[in-house]
């Protein structure tokens, strides 16, 4: 295809890529890394019209099995009013620039270096804190990742905060906005305990997942101290 002119979903996503070269082209318009449990993606969603593109920046975690790369700690780009902020395909070449800068700026996590898994993790805590905060619903799935993350990658200690938070949070999350399979606040600390406690089925997950999602090709930037 000719330069001109509206590009392509494909040349929109190799630019992307190039544009951020420690991530991979997992899909067209998707750009993922895996970091161990986790990747950490770029999303070009397209507009609902067709015409454009609303970059996010988030994570997932492989440590649950989901049938999705969801868009957890998503953050999608906006205009300084908050407002999203897409990027017409017509007008790409002109906006593409600044698009990449704002979503360096606006996303939670770093883009031009793998973030450590430690920072993964708190980023999940601090989002738990922001939903109380904001009066939003329980993070529930949010917990649950940086605990399992972190034991998965191996971090005891950084699980165990995790599931301090979780006990912490089980007494300010209001009863009347919990998952509707939500266990109760004991079944599910005693079921989160027992899975970070169990290692070896963790990575198992992962690995099954890596393959679920056809992750294989999408280089893994952290470095396991073991793969069972």
């Amino acid at each position: 295809m000719a330069r001109s002119g509206a590009p392509t979903a494909g040349r929109v996503t190799k630019e992307w890529a190039a544009e951020f070269p420690d991530f991979d082209v997992w899909k067209p318009l998707r750009l993922l890394r895996r970091i161990g449990p986790v990747v950490q993606g770029v999303c070009l969603d397209r507009t609902t019209g067709g015409d454009g593109y609303l970059p996010t920046a988030h994570v997932h975690a492989l440590t649950r099995e989901f049938p999705v790369v969801s868009l957890t700690l998503g953050r999608r780009l906006t205009r300084p009013s908050g407002t999203p902020d897409p990027v017409l395909f017509a007008r790409h070449e002109r906006d593409f620039g600044r698009a990449t800068g704002a979503l360096r700026e606006q996303s939670a996590l770093p883009l031009d270096e793998p973030p450590s898994i430690e920072a993964i993790v708190r980023e999940y805590h601090a989002e738990a804190r922001r939903r109380v905060e904001k009066g939003h619903g329980p993070a529930v799935p949010e917990v649950e990742d940086g605990i399992l993350v972190a034991a998965a990658a191996g971090q005891h200690d950084l699980a165990e905060e995790g599931l301090s938070l979780a006990r912490e949070l089980t007494g300010v999350w209001p009863r009347s906005s919990m998952p509707l399979d939500w266990p109760g606040a004991e079944a599910w600390l005693d079921g989160l305990v027992a899975r970070a406690g169990d290692r070896e089925a963790l990575v198992a997950v992962v690995r099954g997942q890596t393959v679920a999602h056809k992750l294989a090709r999408v280089r893994d930037r952290f470095p396991w101290d073991c793969r069972l």
